[in-house]
């Protein structure tokens, strides 16, 4: 016989929690696995797990804003003949017209413009608007292969072979019916109004000896201008990043678990992949092993969302980095004066939910075209480069109090972890101590 103490409040399982009980009663009753946009939602080690150890004594600080901190960043400088000269290491990460309304396509070639950065097409092709207000446009080069065309292919700044991504490596892509307007249709050769999935691999290749021979189709097509990025989702990034290196990429693209994308498995999302963190160590050891390191660039992507983030990345190696949710917040996405509508449509703003639905109050996630006038694109680009600037500026303050004239100057030496799991993917000491998980002694 048991008994239950009345002063004692019941326990919920930690295994069987109430999102877990949920979504098995929501499977039972549809026998429907659950799609949705956004990244991981689970919490995994990240920048936050770092720290900064700025100058004192035994490093020789700059002084404000009077001694330079460079921000420049050259990409695709191996082999192209127009490499890629940006204001800032800050990008815009690949998001599709059809995933994102032309409005929103036009707001984030106008905000990157102004801060003198580059956008990406995604998925679907290069809309007019977007390459107009684009003064630096990667073209992504996708399985799907929906909506290219080599005369895109040259009037684009740079190629972006997507092998995979963060949110679902291994995996392709979704666009509901709903979001399949009458353009986007055309753009991609689809029938309207029919759920679309892109391949989860290239339909003309199965290896990197294959690669190879596909980045050299495109370096003939484009005249060996462009520069040509290869994208991978963040799985086994020591060995892809040598892959690539050894196709002929100019630029990888490495994109962590925290990336998102427009819609997915939600099994996928969170189950998937590994942590933006864990991944940039071991690519950056590739690039050192094969003498590419600053020769071939490395851009990392995947829940990055301030200066300090961005300062973190580079001092792990990177080059540059990729954003794609914090640049739809920028311009508006699930900002909380949409509450009342959000909440119509079974979610909050916050949540990053209902990306695939096509019904987005901010007009971003949608092709509804009353939902896309609510929009301004002019104040959003403008919006969206507020946001750029403050990042750069947050970067340049923490270089400047590592002692560093430019951000790429930031190196592992420059920072601490708080915790043992962030020590062992960062390679970086735990701090107080000069020793993390792996590495010999204490």
């Amino acid at each position: 016989m048991s008994y239950h103490n009345p002063l004692t409040p019941p326990r919920k399982s930690a295994t069987f929690d109430d999102n877990t009980l949920a979504e098995i009663r929501r499977a039972a009753a549809t026998g429907i696995y659950d799609i949705r946009g956004a990244g991981t939602k689970r919490k995994v080690p990240h920048f936050d797990d770092l720290l900064f150890l700025g100058a004192s004594i035994s490093r020789y600080p700059l002084e404000g804003y009077r001694e330079k901190c460079d921000t420049t960043v050259v990409l695709g400088s191996r082999f192209a003949k127009k490499p890629i000269t940006l204001k800032t290491p800050i990008t815009i990460a690949g998001m599709s017209f059809g995933a994102l309304s032309g409005n929103a396509k036009e707001a984030l070639g106008r905000g990157a413009t102004i801060a003198g950065t580059s956008t990406t097409t995604g998925d679907g092709g290069m809309t007019d608007e977007e390459r107009g207000h684009s003064q630096t446009l990667v073209y992504q080069y996708l399985p799907s292969r929906y909506g290219m065309n080599p005369k895109d292919l040259r009037r684009a700044d740079a190629i972006e072979v997507v092998v995979g991504q963060g949110a679902k490596p291994g995996g392709g892509g979704m666009l509901l019916g709903q979001k399949i307007s009458d353009r986007v249709a055309n753009m991609r050769n689809l029938p309207k109004g029919i759920d679309q999935r892109s391949a989860c691999r290239h339909p003309d290749w199965t290896g990197p000896d294959d690669l190879e021979i596909k980045i050299m189709e495109l370096r003939e097509i484009t005249d060996w201008e462009k520069p040509i990025y290869v994208k991978v989702g963040g799985a086994r990034p020591y060995y892809d990043t040598a892959l690539a290196v050894k196709a002929g990429a100019d630029v990888v693209v490495l994109d962590g678990m925290q990336g998102g994308t427009a819609a997915t498995q939600d099994v996928f999302i969170e189950n998937v992949g590994m942590p933006t963190l864990a991944c940039i160590r071991p690519a950056v050891q590739a690039l050192q092993d094969l003498g590419m390191h600053r020769k071939v660039q490395l851009i990392i992507s995947g829940g990055i969302r301030s200066g300090a983030d961005v300062a973190k990345a580079l001092a792990l190696g990177a080059d540059a980095v990729a954003i794609g949710t914090a640049a739809l917040v920028a311009i508006g996405d699930n900002d909380p004066r949409w509450e009342e509508e959000y909440q119509k449509l079974g979610t909050t703003a916050g949540a990053y939910d209902d990306w695939h639905e096509g019904k987005d109050p901010a007009g971003i996630t949608t092709q509804d075209p009353e939902l896309s006038k609510r929009l301004d694109p002019i104040v959003a680009g403008r919006r969206l480069a507020n946001y750029l600037k403050v990042m750069t500026l947050e970067a340049q303050t923490i270089a400047r109090a590592c002692g560093k004239n430019h951000l790429h100057n930031l190196e592992p030496e420059d920072l601490c972890a708080l915790t043992m799991e962030a020590a062992a993917m960062a390679q970086i000491p735990l701090a107080g101590t000069n020793w993390y998980p792996g590495k010999g002694g204490y």
